[in-house]
């Protein structure tokens, strides 16, 4: 094994070490990949310089949803609130899964 190699596998079991020692960190890290990914284009969300204005603010979304199941709702398929949503229905076209979904909003509920 050369010392890239070597470098490789240490940086992997630190990886995986830090996710059995920290799995909040490892799912808040996972959120915050994904809403960069599906949400930061058009929504203003904490922490991120360089979002879009199309869709409404996500900052403090926890105050203005108290219930969680109203934000998966949204995200899931919006179009059943609001016909005339420019929003993707990211559960329903199968763009997120449940999961994926859920990671989503519990990121955003704890920003």
């Amino acid at each position: 094994m050369d010392l890239r190699q070597t470098g490789f596998v240490f940086a992997a079991a630190s990886a995986v070490a830090t996710l059995a020692i920290h799995p909040a960190t490892a799912a808040s890290s996972e959120g915050q990949k994904l809403v960069a990914v599906h949400c930061e284009q058009c929504h203003e969300i904490k922490g991120i310089s360089d979002f879009g204005n199309v869709g409404p603010s996500l900052l403090d979304v926890k105050s203005r949803y108290p219930d969680r199941k109203d934000v998966v709702a949204i995200v899931n398929d919006e179009t059943k609130r609001n016909p005339q949503t420019v929003m993707p229905p990211f559960g329903r076209n199968l763009i997120l899964t449940k999961q994926e979904i859920d990671t989503i909003v519990d990121y955003l509920y704890n920003q």
